[in-house]
């Protein structure tokens, strides 16, 4: 029989709407699988910003020889630049060496007279990613005018084990619910199937054919799919900006910082659309194939 979008769709929607308590509940599990998998993955994805943050904060110091004069010491800018994973590379003088030493340390005024020249020229740089820190320290080692080098490791090698760590648990723990949640959800629709099995079973003999049995509830699994991830979208966002707004509003987590939603929403959307697709379509054809054998 040839396929026929508008009857199919319709007898889809009938379908779904004749059996409200079935599809109100595949409806039901869609959102709230989706709205744990989807805050746990915004959470995964917050940390692992505010963790490239902190890493960009970890900043290695290049001491310059103290007998290079300014225009000496600034030459040596476009070699740094030029480093295995150098992010930035920053100039500070002597002057202002002083001047930051004074403000962070003198609350007395006991070094107001502190002479520049005690200080040397250095260059503050920050990296791409903290894996690579040996290898820029070990280059920085060979730039003739760079006399020490200071760079925490044991804080970088820190990042890099809770950044590894939170990726591993991260990427288990969505995968867990990802595949908990398409689970929960196609037998939810295998349920919506099954409590017609007789009406299946009355259209195979009367002769209908597979295809024309199955458009149907392919089309009702795809509503289902695509309204329980609309409602999911749109209360997450609801959520997480509720989020966004309790830790501004908050004096003691002003450390972190939470990805504002208008800059991920695209994403998320077509995570969720993606999921409720493949499980308002996959759910109901695998349903569907077993009564079809009738």
């Amino acid at each position: 029989m040839k396929h026929n979008f508008s009857y199919f769709f319709k007898e889809g929607v009938g379908n779904m709407f004749s059996h409200g308590f079935m599809s109100f509940a595949a409806i039901g599990v869609t959102v709230a699988c989706l709205l744990i998998m989807g805050t746990f993955s915004l959470v995964a994805y917050d940390l692992n910003e505010n963790l490239k943050d902190l890493q960009r904060e970890n900043a290695v110091l290049a001491f310059v020889d103290e007998n290079y004069t300014d225009t000496e010491a600034k030459a040596l800018q476009p070699k740094l630049e030029k480093l295995t994973g150098v992010a930035s590379c920053t100039f500070v003088s002597r002057e202002e060496a002083r001047d930051n030493y004074v403000e962070q340390y003198d609350e007395d005024d006991l070094y107001e007279d502190l002479q520049a020249e005690i200080f040397r020229h250095r260059y503050v740089l920050h990296m791409t990613d903290l894996e690579l820190m040996d290898e820029m320290v070990a280059e920085l080692e060979q730039v003739e005018g760079v006399v020490k080098i200071r760079a925490d490791e044991a804080i970088s090698n820190g990042f890099i084990t809770v950044r590894n760590v939170a990726g591993v648990i991260s990427i288990a723990l969505v995968t867990v619910l990802l595949v908990v949640s398409v689970f929960i959800m196609s037998n939810t629709i295998k349920l919506t199937t099954f409590d017609r099995r007789d009406e299946i079973a009355i259209m195979k003999m009367v002769g209908a054919t597979n295809s024309f049995i199955r458009w149907p509830f392919v089309y009702e699994g795809l509503l289902l799919g695509i309204s329980g991830a609309s409602i999911a979208f749109l209360l997450q966002w609801v959520l997480y900006e509720a989020l966004v707004r309790g830790v501004e509003n908050s004096d003691t987590m002003q450390l972190l910082r939470l990805v504002p939603f208008g800059e991920i929403w695209l994403p998320v959307a077509v995570v969720f659309l993606a999921v409720g697709v493949l499980v308002g379509v996959g759910g109901s054809l695998t349903a569907i194939r077993k009564f079809l054998r009738v």
